[in-house]
């Protein structure tokens, strides 16, 4: 056996029977191709073979808030008895607490609990132990295991002595098991501030009072729960990267619902028509997003002098630019599209915008192909950026991981304004089956407007696996057409 083997990087054996039944019926159900799909959403795309963006009619397939339910639980079970327990023991940690109050959560604990759990319940203590007696799902909460799931054990049972008995009844728990190495959710002290505050969500306040309860030979044994957090963010199971096509197959639909002369009408619709558009869609589709859509307007010189500053009327001639993003069955999306509004006898885009978007495709060949097993963030940025530079496509990279979180954490590949070393997240390694957003910029310089040079955003789901990068659902090989 590969020593990989023995890591998160292989989960088919250590799957249930009903869950790879329930699992291949779901797939079947959704009509979930895993590899590139063929077909066209609308007449106005087209895409060259391997980068098809699937036709598989996702946005008819969204399930009810109870179906969902009850496979984001699924997942979160398999989850908790799978991945958790090997992030541990990779981590070399014995005992993993997470501490919050209700409406001020510790970013991780939502991830944590089933539905229909909508926050924390008072004083909510989850603490998962891998001892001598197998994994431990425990729970010290204060309205006990019902608020947390019945996935959970609950070890307070005595409300009578108060809420601080909560930690009283862990710290007696732990003096018994006698953990080595307890996790909790605060970072190290760096020498930078990182982005990323997923890994950090315990108060002082919550600090102050497991260190009085604990015994001071414990003291020395917590150590930071950070790479804990992050790892559980970013680890996807095998389920959930099925999923992921679903949820990029939605995305896919709206941005061609929305990319089409159904919702833009030339010189009559603004970006804030479409931006509001797109939320409205989101929200009566039943789904949420993590941000307000936007959508950007590029134009050549000429046009811009002729409707002045502050335009936002879609005109034609016009590059159109979306960034998007959806939530749904407890994970996210992000993607930047591009479209163009055709001038009156055009019946395409001038080839310097197609030049543009054929350098974009190349990036991301290039980007898929130096995601490696074990490289760090950084590493992969200083690979990409050379092969583009070299190739002249002026790429400027910021790659961030998607899950739980649309801005997830995990490996990040530069940053829009670190583009030489991104500190903490950037050396964090590549691990397998973890999804990305796929995020970067290159420019060109349009012969058609005047030689100015034109930046132009990309940006999609990708996938990384045991068979290595590449997307979820394919990527636009030509424009959006706007008649």
């Amino acid at each position: 056996m590969k020593a990989r083997d023995r890591t998160l990087t292989s989960f088919i054996p250590a799957i249930r029977i009903p869950t790879v039944a329930v699992f291949l019926a779901l797939a079947l159900a959704l009509s979930f191709p895993w590899a590139a799909l063929s077909g066209q959403a609308n007449g106005d795309r087209q895409f060259a073979p391997g980068w098809e963006i699937s036709d598989a009619g996702d946005i008819e397939k969204i399930l009810s808030l109870r179906e969902r339910a009850r496979i984001y639980n699924e997942i979160l079970e398999w989850r908790l008895d799978n991945i958790l327990p090997t992030i541990l023991r990779e981590e070399g940690v014995d005992m993993w607490v997470v501490i919050n109050f209700e409406y001020d959560e510790d970013p991780v604990y939502m991830t944590l609990v089933p539905e229909p759990i909508m926050s924390a319940r008072r004083l909510s203590i989850l603490a998962f132990h891998d001892g001598a007696d197998g994994f431990k799902k425990l729970t010290a909460n204060w309205h006990g295991s019902g608020s947390a799931g019945p996935m959970y054990e609950n070890i307070f049972t005595d409300r009578s002595k108060g809420a601080n008995h909560q930690f009283t009844a862990l710290a007696e728990y732990i003096r018994e098991q006698d953990p080595q190495r307890i996790a909790i959710n605060y970072a190290p002290h760096y020498d930078y501030v990182d982005e990323f505050a997923h890994g950090n969500g315990l108060s002082a306040f919550h600090k102050d009072l497991l260190e009085q309860a604990l015994d001071d030979r414990y003291l020395d044994r917590l150590v930071s729960g950070e790479t804990i957090a992050i790892r559980w963010y970013e680890t996807r199971s095998p389920q959930e990267l099925s999923l992921y096509r679903h949820l990029a197959g939605i995305a896919h639909d709206l941005i061609g619902e929305f990319f089409s002369n159904e919702v833009i009408t030339p010189d009559v619709t603004t970006s804030d028509d479409v931006r509001w558009w797109i939320r409205q869609r989101i929200n009566d589709l039943g789904l949420d997003t993590w941000f307000h859509p936007s959508i950007d307007i590029r134009r050549s010189p000429a046009d811009a002098e002729e409707y002045g500053r502050g335009d936002n009327v879609i005109r034609r001639g016009d590059l159109l630019h979306c960034d998007v993003g959806i939530t749904y069955l407890g994970l996210n999306t992000d993607m930047q599209h591009n479209a163009y509004v055709l001038r009156l006898g055009e019946t395409e885009p001038p080839a310097g915008l197609k030049e543009l978007l054929r350098r974009g495709n190349r990036l991301q060949e290039i980007h898929l192909q130096e995601m490696r097993e074990g490289r760090t963030g950084n590493e992969i940025l200083a690979s990409i950026l050379e092969r583009g530079r070299a190739e002249g496509l002026r790429p400027r990279v910021y790659t961030h991981p998607v899950g739980p979180y649309g801005h997830g954490s995990g490996t990040m590949i530069g940053m829009s304004e670190k583009q030489e070393f991104v500190p903490g997240t950037g050396e964090h390694p590549l691990h397998l089956n973890t999804v990305y957003a796929m995020e970067f910029s290159v420019a060109a310089d349009i012969p058609e407007w005047g030689g100015v040079e034109v930046s132009m955003g990309l940006e999609e789901q990708a996938v990384f696996t045991i068979e290595g990068a590449r997307f979820v659902d394919g990527y636009p090989r030509k424009f959006y057409l706007i008649r």
